[in-house]
């Protein structure tokens, strides 16, 4: 119920909200965050962990996905310009010697991820196990 004040003639309401049980209410709430906040420890997030192989590949065969899209494989000292399912044959064809060889895919900066992706889905779907991406480290 809004109170009475009586000023001059008659009685009015007063229609001011008053802040003062507002203001107390949330200095309380402010004392109570203080002292809870360094009692609350972060959690601890579990991240999976990058370690060197048990042993390094025989051999390290590149493809390089170009600005055009043109998958160039790069074995030893040759390279070659071949398409999608050319490159499966020849990396069979490469490994079928060694049991211990990884596969490095290389790509420009422009080129669409669906690409990179597309390729490396087509090397697994061939049974290469190791796959990897290389990287341009920037200082």
């Amino acid at each position: 119920m809004p109170s009475l004040v009586s000023r001059g003639r008659g009685r009015r309401t007063i229609n001011e909200i008053n802040m003062v049980p507002f203001i107390d209410v949330m200095l309380v709430l402010l004392i109570i965050f203080m002292v809870t906040a360094p009692l609350i420890t972060p959690s601890m997030i579990d991240l999976p962990s990058v370690g060197k192989a048990a042993k390094q590949p025989d051999q390290v065969i590149q493809i390089v996905i170009g600005k055009n899209e043109a998958l160039e494989l790069k074995l030893k000292d040759k390279s070659s310009t071949m398409g999608l399912t050319d490159i499966v044959a020849a990396l069979r064809q490469a490994q079928a010697g060694t049991s211990n060889s990884a596969v490095v895919i290389s790509a420009d900066r422009n080129i669409k991820y669906e690409s990179v992706v597309k390729l490396m889905d087509t090397l697994q779907r061939a049974g290469i196990a190791r796959i990897g991406l290389s990287v341009q480290l920037v200082n």
